[in-house]
């Protein structure tokens, strides 16, 4: 970065974006208005481009200002977490894992693919659920350590992610006790008749569910659908309809005697992956997340 550079004027920039003008943002920032103009206008005359334009009787941002923008927002979001990050490991010092979780992944597997790092001395767990792209690009800003997901990371030029398969799971189809005896008369055949209740197109096995019923010729009676899989996994169990889950949680779900197992998806399974920014993995916590070299 050229030392004609300064961060307080991008952070004047940022104040005056965001409120919409110049006076507003000097009143926000108390200081005189002439002197956020001039602070702004180094800030232009360092990148080389104009950032803001006229816009009625406010300030609206150029192309290149919504560039210069979208780069800020990502740089004062880090700013403020550093008082945090900075205190926790001053008082806490640990070792730190922070993961995200996608949004498609069943929760209920979460636990058992972090069971190798759960018994870390002083470990600190920071767990953040999102959106799959969302995660990803948090990934890519060194905001989380690595990603759990249930399927790989697209490939993206501007994007260097590596996707490590931690394994796969048989998909089952389960039952409340109360429509247990009419699934298993006829299974699959039966999935026509019960209500069903099935995950959105946010969990990647949505698709090879699909492709499996329309296999087979059959026409689900779907009643519900749910983004979260322990959710679907509580309205099934309490009796709203049958269900498919990874046979990696079977126990969770048949120990409180509530829903039991049917039968399996046939060739259908849960896949699941770890996400890091580096092919060869450093971290040492997420190195012992993954398989063990064969």
């Amino acid at each position: 970065m050229s030392q004609e550079f300064n961060y307080r004027h991008l952070y004047y920039f940022w104040v005056v974006a965001k409120e919409g003008g110049m006076a507003r943002a000097a009143g926000r920032l108390g200081m005189a208005v002439q002197t956020v103009s001039t602070q702004v206008r180094e800030l232009e005359q360092s990148l080389g481009h104009a950032l803001l334009k006229p816009a009625g009787r406010g300030l609206v941002l150029t192309e290149a200002g919504l560039a210069a923008m979208h780069q800020a927002d990502q740089i004062f979001a880090l700013g403020e977490q550093l008082p945090g990050v900075v205190r926790d490991a001053a008082v806490a010092p640990g070792v730190r894992l922070a993961v995200g979780i996608s949004e498609g992944l069943p929760k209920l597997a979460v636990r058992r693919l972090l069971q190798p790092v759960i018994d870390t001395p002083r470990l600190r767990l920071l767990c953040h659920e999102d959106e799959f792209d969302d995660l990803l690009g948090d990934l890519a800003l060194h905001r989380l350590d690595v990603v759990l997901a249930d399927r790989a990371a697209p490939p993206n030029r501007n994007l260097r992610l590596y996707s490590h398969p931690l394994g796969s799971s048989s998909l089952v189809w389960y039952a409340p006790l109360s429509l247990l005896a009419a699934a298993r008369e006829g299974f699959p055949q039966s999935l026509a008749k019960l209500p069903v209740l099935l995950p959105t197109a946010h969990a990647a096995v949505r698709g090879r569910i699909d492709q499996w019923f329309e296999r087979l010729g059959i026409a689900p009676n779907i009643v519900g659908e749910f983004e979260d899989s322990a959710l679907l996994a509580t309205f099934g169990a309490a009796g709203m309809g049958v269900f498919p889950a990874a046979e990696l949680i079977d126990d969770k779900l048949t120990d409180a005697g509530k829903a039991q197992r049917v039968a399996a998806c046939g060739g259908v399974e849960e896949l699941f992956f770890a996400i890091a920014t580096e092919k060869r993995v450093l971290h040492p916590l997420v190195q012992r997340l993954l398989p063990a070299p064969r």
